[in-house]
Order: structure tokens, then C-alpha cells, then sequence
């Protein structure tokens, strides 16, 4: 009987090979569709060598990149070891599959006017499944690949409630071994009553500065609240997964507006998303992610929504312009602006 192993090998591998050839046919057939549909002939030989095309481009690079490559870093484990700050896989799907899948978007509907000659004909929206089934396969490889040092049985304590646990830990130590210090040097002029306590982390003297703390946060022992409150770190990779991206997965979906796809607006909004899923391509921890969220994404995004409010309305949310400034206002400031001496004096507020 296989492994547990083995099976989680062989149902991640063919999860992660459907989300990166399955998107490529969809958008390939959508646009062999709508050529189809406005060349007016009922003869269908052009919608089957554009999906003959479409079939021949996905076999080809899962034969020849896509297979070879994940063989090579199954069986040399040390050249993977050796990838440091990025990760090959999404680097293959971002670039063999989001790429030409909306670059076909743009074309499905280039192709529609420039066989009719106008944009009358157009629909009043695209369809958002092809578009949010590139997207979606695109986040459930990067979970795929978070996942794979995690064993999915058995239970995973999150992130934070490790560093909670340490930190109680590293406290009631820290709280002990002085005790035993300060019993051991006491005086005899000194009672014994008289003992202080020692200080814990974030408690302030009459003199010096007070540390500001948050509330408290509650734990919950047992009953229901206890069983409301578990997490787990494989869980939150999902929910993490699709809400680091929620903001390119909006930008994506303006371009389905009819005042954006009919008009040359529909290039910017397809270029700077696909530039803002580049990101994907390094892995979660790599130090470079937080300058590349505001170089590859934020930034870019403010020049896009404000240039779409101007011109065309609200067509895009005002929220997400906020947010794009917002994060790009404060990572400016806390990072390079608070080094200066005018930024650097330490203030407490209460």
C-alpha cells in the first residue's frame, strides 16, 4: 500500500500540473470562440486550429520545461537547496501560463473589433470565469508549494501562538531564575518581607519612560471558546493566500468594465497585474518582498485607479486607492523617513 507520502506527492504534483495547463486552454478556447463567433462563416476550421494550437503549446511546455524540471529537483535535492530567495515553480506558472493567458484575454477582444471595425458589438462585461480561473490556479500552486513542509495530518500550531507560547515561557523562566537570585542574595539586615519583585518585561518605573501595551489578549482554557479559538498554520495559509492577492484579483476584474476592455485602458490594468503577480515568484520569507509589495504593486496600482477615477468614474474602488497610498505612505516613512533626526525623536502617546 502507497504512502502517506507518496500520496501526498502524487495528488499535489497533478493539482499543481491542472493549474497550469487547465487556465491556457480556457483562455485559448474562449478566444477561438469569439473569433468564431464574429468572422461570420459557419465553417468551424479556424476554432479547432486555434484549440489544436492551444493543445500543442501546453503539451509542449509540460513535456519539455515543465516535467524535466520537476524531476530534476525531485531527484537533486541539492540543487533545490541551492535556489535561495525565489522559487522555480511559480516562475513556470507565472510566466508559461498567466502570461499568455492574458495576453489571449487582451486579444479576445482586439479580435472582435477589428473584424466588425467597432465596439457596438462587444458585450457590456467579459466573462469573469477564464480570468479568475487563471488567478485562482495561480494562488492554489503557491499554496500547494507552502504547504509541502507540512504534513497534513496531525496538528500545526500557528505562527503566533508559538510566539506566545515561547514568550510565556521565556517570562515565568526569566521570573524564576531572578527569584532564586534574589533569595539567595539576600542580607541578614534586610527581612525577608521585604523582597521585591523583580520587573517584568513592559512594566515601567517611576522614573523612566512608560512602555505602552496593548489589551490584554484572552486565552480560553476549555468550553467552546476554546474550540473557537484553535488555529492552525496550514489553514491560515489559505486564507493569507487569497487576501495577499485580493488587491491584483480587483484590479484584474475592472478590466471586465466595458469603459475599460473598449478602450485602451484595458493595456495598463492586464500589464501592471501581471506585473504585481511577479511578487509570486519569491518566496514567502524573502527580505526583498516588502519593497517589491510597494514597487511591483502598490505604487503602480496608485497611478492606474486615480488615472481610471479621473477619466472614466468610479469605476474602480476609492477603497483600494486609499489602501495603495495609505501602504505606500507608511513603508516610505517607518523604513526611510524615521532615520532622519527631525523623524527619529521617541514619543510615547497616551
Amino acid at each position: 500500500m502507497a504512502s502517506g507520502r507518496l500520496v501526498k506527492l502524487l495528488v499535489f504534483e497533478l493539482l499543481e500540473l491542472a493549474a497550469f495547463s487547465v487556465p491556457t486552454l480556457v483562455i485559448m478556447e474562449q478566444f477561438a470562440d469569439a473569433y468564431q463567433s464574429t468572422s461570420g462563416t459557419p465553417d468551424k476550421t479556424h476554432y479547432w486550429l486555434i484549440v489544436s494550437c492551444s493543445i500543442a503549446y501546453v503539451s509542449s511546455v509540460t513535456l519539455l520545461i515543465w516535467v524535466p524540471v520537476k524531476v530534476l529537483l525531485y531527484r537533486k535535492r541539492h540543487l533545490y537547496q541551492k535556489i535561495k530567495g525565489w522559487r522555480p515553480v511559480m516562475m513556470m506558472c507565472v510566466v508559461l501560463t498567466t502570461l499568455p493567458s492574458f495576453s489571449f484575454s487582451i486579444a479576445v477582444t482586439k479580435v472582435q473589433k477589428n473584424i466588425n471595425g467597432s465596439t457596438d458589438i462587444l458585450p457590456n462585461t467579459l466573462p469573469d470565469l477564464p480570468v479568475s480561473l487563471v488567478l485562482t490556479c495561480l494562488i492554489v500552486v503557491d499554496i500547494i508549494e507552502k504547504l509541502r513542509t507540512y504534513p497534513l495530518r496531525g496538528r500545526q500550531k500557528s505562527n503566533e501562538d508559538r510566539h506566545i507560547h515561547m514568550t510565556s515561557l521565556w517570562q515565568i523562566k526569566t521570573v524564576t531564575l531572578e527569584l532564586r537570585q534574589n533569595e539567595e542574595n539576600l542580607t541578614p539586615s534586610q527581612p525577608a518581607g521585604s523582597t521585591h519583585l523583580p520587573r517584568l518585561p513592559g512594566a515601567s518605573t517611576g522614573g523612566s519612560t512608560p512602555e505602552l501595551e496593548g489589551p490584554q489578549e484572552p486565552t480560553f482554557e476549555q468550553g467552546v471558546l476554546r474550540t473557537m479559538s484553535q488555529r492552525d498554520v496550514r489553514s491560515e495559509i489559505f486564507l493569507w493566500s487569497f487576501l495577499l492577492w485580493s488587491d491584483t484579483i480587483e484590479m484584474v476584474r475592472v478590466a471586465g468594465h466595458h469603459d475599460v476592455y473598449k478602450s485602451g485602458w484595458v493595456y495598463p490594468v492586464y500589464i501592471f497585474s501581471f506585473i504585481s503577480l511577479l511578487r509570486m515568484i519569491l518566496t514567502p520569507r524573502n527580505p526583498l518582498l516588502n519593497s517589491l509589495d510597494i514597487v511591483l504593486q502598490d505604487l503602480p496600482f496608485i497611478f492606474v485607479r486615480l488615472s481610471l477615477i479621473i477619466v472614466l468614474g468610479t469605476i474602480t474602488p476609492v477603497l483600494g486607492l486609499c489602501k495603495n497610498v495609505l501602504v505606500t505612505l507608511s513603508y516610505v516613512y517607518f523604513n526611510y523617513l524615521t532615520k532622519f533626526r527631525i523623524f527619529s525623536t521617541f514619543e510615547t502617546s497616551f
